[in-house]
């Protein structure tokens, strides 16, 4: 997938005010500070698009960039984030679910896993619920440059066998680098292959024009 244009269309806490669900929607979630603003940046090769900090938590709004005026990169909050109030994290949680679990033109969530750590309770709960509520998702394994690819695949083998404690099976998974714009050609070629069989699903329109 050659990427044209990636723009951002709205920041929002309300599912009613996101665009209509008429094209096909990529959610990128993870515990804060995985990377995911630098991942979303280098995928559309678009420094600055999604906004990085050095401060985790930074994302607290849904946020979606259109991608070749064709589908959606939804830029979600990060989980785990610990020095938010337990009511801030609460309401956070809530839409953020409500988000994943409702949105009509939502194809699968890319879950970031820092590959330099061992597996997270947080990141195999998370996935856990995803599981329940039948949503489609793949691990993305970030910042796989800051360390030896030896130790990388036997960190995602980790957390690919504990993740059986779950699942029949993992799901399949991405290894990237945003320094070194690895997994770039993997990752747009797996959206590319699911949006060619989209279809615009039916939706309630007067819901979206609150």
């Amino acid at each position: 997938m050659i990427i044209k244009s990636a723009d951002f269309i709205c920041s929002n806490t309300q599912i009613s005010k996101l665009p209509p669900p008429t094209k096909p929607e990529y959610a990128f979630i993870g515990r804060s500070n995985v990377g995911k603003s630098s991942l979303i940046n280098m995928l559309v090769q678009k420094k600055g698009l999604a906004k990085t900090s050095q401060t985790p938590g930074k994302t607290q709004l849904i946020n979606h960039f259109y991608v070749n005026e064709t589908w959606y990169i939804v830029d979600l909050p990060g989980y785990g984030y610990a020095r938010a109030s337990k009511s801030k994290k609460a309401d956070w949680n809530k839409f953020i679910q409500t988000y994943l679990d409702k949105r009509e033109s939502l194809q699968c969530v890319m879950v970031l896993i820092d590959s330099r750590l061992e597996p997270q309770k947080i990141d195999l709960e998370f996935c856990s619920w995803l599981g329940e509520k039948g949503l489609s998702f793949v691990l993305v394994f970030t910042k796989a440059d800051k360390q030896s690819a030896v130790k990388t695949d036997q960190n995602i083998a980790k957390f690919r066998k504990a993740m059986l404690a779950f699942f029949e099976e993992a799901p399949q998974h991405f290894v990237t680098s945003s320094e070194l714009h690895t997994g770039r050609d993997e990752i747009l070629g797996f959206i590319s292959n699911i949006n060619q069989s989209f279809e615009a699903p039916d939706y309630d329109e007067e819901y979206y024009s609150k």
